[in-house]
């Protein structure tokens, strides 16, 4: 009777050993077995809607895609606490109106003003935008507004001075890649 109580308990105690066995040394075996290259992903072009596409900035989370309808949708990356971005909408008219409709955007918020005149920008692919920077209470920003044939492709990237600063040259990068029908 002794000696069939010391053997189920000598089980017991090696059932949870190998449980822990398996906790402590077979699941991180198998996530380091497991190949992922976040660099990889985020290097991916993404389209955002209607034909619309941009490679992600370097390090960036893609927090939140929509689309309500095939040529209308929208991105948000974060980059640390830097936020980036892009909506695609129809619209009919010329680039100085689409830049003046986001601007008008912008400055309705509270505290938000314009702080820079527009200035021109084109994309790799040949886009041709508006751009400018802005200011808020405790954030700093940029904006900047391209055409694509029936569509109009606004950009905002916002964050606090130093947060800019960190990631401006990775989102000024993956601004010069947003492209139309490649």
């Amino acid at each position: 009777m002794v000696v069939h109580r010391w053997w189920r308990n000598l089980a017991g105690a090696l059932s949870v050993l190998g449980a822990l066995l398996i906790v402590v040394f077979g699941l991180p075996a198998l996530d380091r077995a497991v190949p992922v290259n976040p660099d990889a992903a985020a290097a991916q072009r993404r389209e955002v809607a209607g034909g619309v596409t941009v490679v992600p900035p370097s390090g960036a989370l893609i927090a939140k895609t929509s689309r309500s309808g095939p040529r209308e949708g929208s991105i948000l990356f974060l980059i640390g606490p830097a936020r980036f971005v892009m909506a695609v909408a129809p619209f009919k008219g010329d680039l100085p109106t689409a830049y003046s409709g986001l601007k008008t955007k912008i400055q309705s918020m509270r505290g938000y003003q314009v702080t820079a005149d527009e200035a021109r920008i084109v994309t790799k692919s040949g886009l041709h935008g508006l751009t400018a920077s802005f200011t808020a209470p405790g954030r700093t920003g940029r904006f900047a507004v391209f055409l694509a044939p029936g569509l109009a492709i606004e950009v905002t990237v916002t964050g606090s001075e130093a947060d800019l600063a960190q990631a401006l040259l990775r989102i000024d990068e993956s601004i010069a890649t947003i492209a139309y029908g490649n």
